[in-house]
């Protein structure tokens, strides 16, 4: 049994794909057989010390964390403080056998504190905003001054996994000289499964189309396209549409104002964040998935509607490229192309056999190409594989 030390400063019920990765990769370990210790925020009245069911010890730190969907600079910095606090006490007392570390930053830092003190090695997941280059609103100052530190954690790591080829290409053109391996996210294809025969059987006759978005309501995200798509197509199409977008986050005000000016007011339900337990059946209630992400690295919610049986439409960035397959799983555009996002989101609506055929090739491709027990294996290997290679080392300066 290894023991295997997992960071990241957002874990359920905080934060996104990243928080739900590190998550299923935790349980999924345990499930394997080893010792996971998950170091988190602290957050509202979550335990401090919490040891699960399925044997994943979570710790939660002070971080002044006062938002569920999302961390300012100064709530990161204070992870960062806090754990590289917590640092000696792991190294010391807990002695993990490797560390994983989602996010170079605001993560990184500690796992380096703790291979400083004990020799233990640590595998750095990137997840996309923490990689220099990648396009989200008002992080190029951030990356500008955190670049430096980042490529300095990169380097001590053992190994550096993106989570899709177009992280891992933007990784090496921020630093040519580094290896980046691709270990993708997984989905739990029973919890996120079909309703009944498929998305057009479970109540849906043709005659209405019930698209659904998953994740933070930011600008990075491209929901204020497809509002615009939305309203663009005829009446008699856009009357039978409508919209359910679960998630929150600073950009909901702007949005809601932006429906209401189009008129879709009607259309579109804001649902906010959903419990683990009620998400599934938001996918199951949907007839399609809509993700007109700008920029992502692997989107766990692509996978999660695949995995339900939905037809996708997303747009044609890396992270939506390594999971939807066009015309086979899904319908692709490019970014910010609204006429592009209308027509496909027309072709949908007019064409139930289309959404089946879809629908059931993204179950199909989730099924066999990717599951949370690999994921966890492959990062096992990967950061287990980097211990055995310091103690080789340690070894040899002995003699």
């Amino acid at each position: 049994m290894a023991r295997i030390l997992l960071i990241n400063y957002e874990f359920p019920p905080l934060g996104g794909g990243a928080a739900n990765a590190t998550d299923n990769t935790a349980r999924e370990l345990a499930a394997l057989g080893e010792q996971v210790l998950v170091l988190t925020s602290a957050f509202g009245d979550l335990p401090r010390v919490e040891r699960r069911a399925d044997g994943v010890e979570i710790r939660r730190i002070p971080t002044l964390r006062r938002r569920r969907d999302r961390s300012s600079v100064v709530e990161m910095l204070a992870f960062l403080a806090s754990s590289l606090a917590m640092a000696p006490w792991i190294a010391a007392r807990w002695r993990p056998d490797a560390t994983i570390a989602y996010f170079g930053l605001p993560c990184g830092p500690a796992a380096w504190m703790v291979k400083a003190l004990s020799g233990v090695p640590y595998v750095v997941s990137l997840r996309g905003g923490d990689v220099p280059g990648f396009q989200y609103d008002g992080i190029s100052l951030y990356h500008r001054l955190a670049g430096p530190v980042i490529g300095w954690l990169w380097r001590r790591s053992s190994a550096v996994v993106a989570n899709s080829e177009g992280l891992a290409d933007l990784a090496r053109r921020f630093a040519p000289d580094q290896p980046v391996a691709i270990i993708p996210n997984g989905v739990d294809a029973v919890r996120f499964s079909p309703a009944g025969a498929g998305p057009v059987d479970a109540g849906n006759d043709g005659d209405r189309l019930s698209l659904l978005f998953v994740g933070r309501v930011v600008r990075q995200k491209g929901l204020d396209v497809l509002f615009e798509a939305l309203a663009s197509l005829p009446s008699g199409t856009r009357g039978r549409i409508g919209l359910t977008i679960v998630g929150d986050g600073p950009a909901r005000p702007e949005l809601e104002a932006q429906a209401a000016r189009l008129g879709l007011s009607e259309r579109v339900a804001f649902r906010g964040w959903l419990g683990r337990d009620e998400l599934p059946a938001a996918y199951r209630a949907a007839d399609a998935f809509v993700f007109p992400s700008r920029d992502e690295g692997m989107p766990n919610v692509v996978l999660e509607a695949m995995a339900a049986g939905l037809p996708v439409v997303a747009t044609r960035i890396a992270g939506n490229r390594d999971l939807v397959v066009e015309e086979e799983t899904g319908l692709m555009l490019d970014a910010d192309d609204t006429p592009a996002l209308a027509a496909a989101l027309a072709r949908l609506a007019e064409d139930p056999a289309l959404r089946r055929r879809l629908g059931e090739g993204g179950r199909r491709r989730v099924v066999e190409h990717f599951s949370w027990r690999a994921v966890a294996a492959a990062y096992r290997d990967l950061s287990l594989a980097g211990s055995k290679a310091a103690e080789r080392g340690r070894s040899a300066q002995a003699e």
